[in-house]
């Protein structure tokens, strides 16, 4: 484990200004923004690439090249993006590989150094939705997509981030790290909420049930809080005291929220700070993950 809590920023997501109006959008904003939250505490960025045109998000390594390169060249933080969210599950490997070619093509390059490798498929949808009869969204992961990612993450030294949305996928996901030789060991986190209706509520009995679930799935693996719709502030204390880290951001953040990535970083922080714990450092992470702590050399773009 680091010496220290990991605190992780989730900038944007896929919501567009439409339903969380604070996100930063363009190459500034987003540089700016992971700037800033490194500056309050962050050591992890976590971000989506919008196309700057229409304002929606859009999976192209060179939206997300110049961002990464700009962050990286003014701040020490791990940076990662996601992988596009399909509405159906890749149908083997050589689909499920296509899927990750943006992730892949950002790893050849050393601009990032965790992946998105989500190990389940899971109905996204708020309470809200559903009392109006709608169906939200079906983010949907296959075991060919998962195996795709973590092949990929042993290939560039990435370490996966798992977003565990139900206790299903914990299990899963310990199943095939175990199974992809050279797989890298994961990063449980576990997703919370109380506007979506997935998983489990942020409280100290949905916790207690993930990390036993962990122990006997995956023992020692790193794990952090994290969520959708919700506010977590309630449950910082307990899983710090119990050895685990904290991702805060306006991606995950109630929809419309008022407060910055940066303000909720420093709220985490001083949370941190007064349980008596010290953040680490990206170099720290690093050692705790991949073995060293030194930020990986950026290639030539290809």
């Amino acid at each position: 484990m680091a010496e220290g809590v990991w605190l992780e920023a989730a900038l944007n997501g896929p919501w567009t200004r439409q339903r969380q109006p604070g996100i930063p959008v363009t190459r500034a904003e987003i540089v700016e923004q992971a700037v800033a939250c490194a500056d309050a505490g962050a050591a992890i960025v976590h971000l989506h690439a919008y196309d700057e045109g229409s304002g929606r998000p859009r999976e192209a390594y060179d939206l997300y090249a110049p961002v990464f390169e700009a962050i990286r060249g003014r701040r020490d933080v791990i940076c990662y993006p996601t992988v596009p969210m399909g509405a159906r599950p890749s149908q083997g490997p050589v689909e499920a590989r296509a899927r990750y070619e943006v992730v892949e093509r950002l790893g050849r390059a050393g601009l990032i150094e965790w992946s998105v490798v989500d190990p389940g498929s899971v109905t996204l949808a708020t309470f809200a939705e559903l009392r109006e009869g709608e169906d939200g969204f079906l983010y949907a992961n296959s075991a060919s997509d998962v195996r795709a990612g973590l092949e990929l993450c042993g290939e560039h030294g990435l370490v996966p981030s798992y977003a565990v949305y139900e206790p299903g996928f914990l299990r899963t996901g310990a199943a095939l790290r175990a199974a992809v030789p050279g797989s890298p060991s994961p990063v449980y986190r576990f997703m919370f909420s109380t506007a979506f209706a997935f998983g489990l509520p942020p409280t100290g009995w949905a916790l207690d049930s993930c990390l036993r679930l962990l122990d006997d799935s995956d023992p020692g693996a790193a794990w952090m809080v994290a969520g959708l719709g919700v506010e977590l502030d309630g449950l910082w204390d307990v899983a710090v005291a119990r050895g685990g880290h904290l991702r805060v951001g306006l991606e995950d953040a109630p929809l419309g929220c008022a407060s910055s990535n940066a303000e909720m970083v420093a709220e985490a922080a001083r949370a941190v700070q007064q349980a008596g714990r010290p953040l680490a450092t990206a170099a720290q992470i690093r050692r705790a993950t991949v073995g060293s702590d030194l930020l990986p050399p950026a290639r030539t773009r290809r």
